[in-house]
């Protein structure tokens, strides 16, 4: 008997052989916005290890879109055949392959956390971030740029081209970053977004870019293949972004094409109080669920497989994304189908450590499109 957390779920014409996620995180192992070997290997060891879908990382759509100079990026033809390569491999694992397209906003031009993060000066390779207004994140990021009405055309038209690359790359869907406080969050919430023109203001016109952004790589995007939007449902922070706005917004999201809300949540302050437990935005992907009547993954401090089996289970998400606990384990989805009693395929070469009732795993044939993205 299949356990939930092990059933198959469909969006539009893609098959994902269980409802485990690798959640997209950033490796800061890029140059001029290449993947490396790095990623091969890291996000190919997550497809070997059972997820059903393997998202990779925030991948800026310009190179100011990036949130430091190590990022991926999707911003020029050249990063297509390296992306096609991964791809390619999570393909072979049988797992469903998608990206991340992200534009850091204010909080660009950063160097890698794990380098010492702070400001990265001109003479370094430093740019000039842009944002919905002239607010800084913190006093240790840049001012940025509020972007005019060029500039916002600009940023529409890079995540359409973003798309377009996405599918010539092989990938089975592409996720839409409007979170953590980077740039469609920021002209989402208040606390970033004090414009007084037609971005600024009212929900309708903060949640305007991202809905222009949803729409231009919808259009790109082949309509067999889904689009996924990452929000922060809550800033966490008072007269900041809610979970009644982000209902609001899933209706919204749902009506122009978009097929699932990952929902996490805050990054848009650095004071923000957030109530950190197992499963602390598990309800923010309920509710959206329940209430906006569109599929919903959860993600946050999700470990167990007992917890990610009952998510699923009770209907609180379709898709359970894990991040911090794939990189403590790979092979998390083997050893949670092991610890619920439950039967998954596993690599054919691993087979002679497998359980008994393992089966060997069938690659994934991509469907192409009848029609060429726009």
């Amino acid at each position: 008997m299949t356990e939930p957390l092990f059933s198959p779920f469909q969006l539009r014409s893609v098959s994902f052989p269980n409802r485990i996620g690798v959640s997209p995180m950033c490796e800061y192992s890029s140059h001029d916005g290449f993947a490396a070997d790095w990623h091969l290997v890291h996000l190919g060891a997550r497809a070997q290890g059972g997820a059903g879908l393997v998202i990779l990382e925030a991948s800026a759509v310009t190179p100011e879109g990036r949130i430091s100079s190590a990022d991926l990026g999707i911003w020029k033809d050249e990063h297509i055949p390296n992306l096609q390569r991964i791809a390619a491999f999570i393909h072979s694992q049988g797992a469903r392959a998608g990206i991340q397209l992200a534009h850091a906003g204010r909080k660009g031009s950063m160097s890698a956390p794990f380098t010492g993060e702070r400001l990265l000066q001109p003479s370094e390779g430093g740019w000039q971030p842009v944002a919905p207004s002239a607010l800084a994140f913190s006093p240790a990021y840049a001012v940025p740029q509020a972007l005019d009405q060029p500039g916002i055309d600009a940023v529409v038209e890079a995540f359409r081209l973003a798309a377009h690359r996405a599918f010539k790359a092989g990938f089975d869907l592409v996720e839409i970053h409007a979170a953590h406080g980077y740039l469609l969050h920021q002209f989402l919430s208040p606390l970033a977004n004090k414009r007084a023109d037609a971005y600024g203001g009212s929900f309708e016109n903060r949640t305007r870019l991202a809905l222009q952004v949803v729409d231009a790589v919808r259009a790109a995007w082949p309509a067999h293949l889904p689009v996924l939007v990452r929000i922060s449902a809550t800033d966490w922070a008072e007269r900041g972004w809610n979970v009644d706005e982000s209902v609001q917004l899933a209706r919204l999201f749902r009506e122009h094409g978009v097929d699932l809300v990952d929902c996490s949540s805050g990054g848009m302050v650095p004071n923000a109080q957030i109530p950190l437990g197992p499963g602390y935005q598990v309800e923010f992907a309920a509710r959206i669920r329940s209430e906006a009547g569109i599929p919903t993954a959860a993600v946050g401090l999700i470990t167990d497989p007992t917890q990610a089996n009952a998510i699923v289970a009770q209907g609180q998400a379709d898709l359970v994304l894990l991040a911090r606990e794939m990189l403590r384990d790979p092979y998390w989805p083997l050893h949670a189908a092991a610890a619920l009693g439950d039967a998954v395929s596993w690599p054919p070469q691993y087979l002679r450590a497998a359980p008994h009732r393992s089966s060997p795993r069938t690659p994934v044939i991509r469907p192409e499109s009848t029609k060429e993205p726009a």
